[in-house]
């Protein structure tokens, strides 16, 4: 069947929260929030996709990485969009993400490790930048990924931002020598591609779970959850936008 002319060619994105003044929506992992010439190859698009969805127009506040799923908020017009934009600036929203990494994670850490932006010169000044680790659960799997060793252990954890430096949930994950499954820049290709064969899927196993932040016209604080529940996931809902989390979830955890 073929697509009508200014129709999406992708399902439509599932809706989190909507009032007059802000949208919040689950972003799919492989999903841009707009169009940039770096990644022209790319059709899925989260501004122009939601734009049309709604039949209004939608202005990003914050922005995911692409292979990052969960949740997204945008503002519906430009003063709600003004006083989502300085919460996220005067660090006044509260994030939640969880990730895969690899190894045993500590049950706990603070990571104060200043980073420079990507595309900054070697001798720019590196930027403060804080994320708070604590680690929900520890996997041992008896099956090797490398032939050093028995078995293959991972991590889930919970990462808490106070910052928002780009690439700094990776970037800290990495310093602290537990990179996310998935990630091709901070992580191992080896160790990437098995993961990707066991789950089915090549991603970045890293989920935007829960924002806490202002509500931009009376203030009052709201909170924006992708769904996803631990330790209670919900199984065999084939239809909930956070599905292939499931398969992590159902991995056999020991829980901290």
């Amino acid at each position: 069947m073929e697509t009508q002319p200014g129709a999406s060619a992708h399902p439509p994105l599932s809706i989190l929260w909507q009032d007059e003044h802000l949208v919040a929506l689950y972003k799919p992992a492989g999903w841009l929030v707009h169009r940039t010439g770096l990644d022209a190859g790319e059709t899925r698009f989260v501004v122009q996709t939601l734009r049309d969805q709604i039949g209004q127009h939608v202005y990003p506040v914050h922005r995911l990485d692409k292979g990052t799923c969960g949740v997204l908020v945008m503002g519906l017009h430009p003063a709600a969009t003004r006083a989502l934009a300085g919460a996220f600036a005067a660090h006044a929203v509260r994030k939640q993400y969880l990730a895969l990494v690899r190894g045993w994670a500590p049950e706990s850490a603070e990571v104060n490790h200043p980073l420079r932006p990507d595309d900054a010169p070697p001798d720019a000044t590196a930027q403060d930048a804080h994320t708070t680790i604590t680690r929900l659960a520890r996997l041992d799997l008896p099956e090797p990924s490398d032939a050093r060793h028995a078995g293959t252990r991972a991590s889930l954890v919970l990462a808490q931002p106070t910052t928002g430096r780009r690439h700094q949930i990776r970037r800290h994950l990495k310093h602290l020598a537990h990179p996310i499954i998935g990630d091709a820049t901070h992580g191992k290709g080896p160790l990437n591609r098995w993961w990707a064969e066991r789950l089915g899927l090549q991603r970045l196993w890293l989920h935007a779970w829960r924002l806490q932040l202002p509500h931009p016209v009376d203030g009052r604080w709201i909170t924006l959850d992708s769904g996803l529940r631990w330790p209670q996931a919900t199984p065999g809902d084939g239809a909930a936008p956070w599905r292939d989390w499931q398969r992590v979830l159902a991995l056999p955890w020991q829980n901290d």
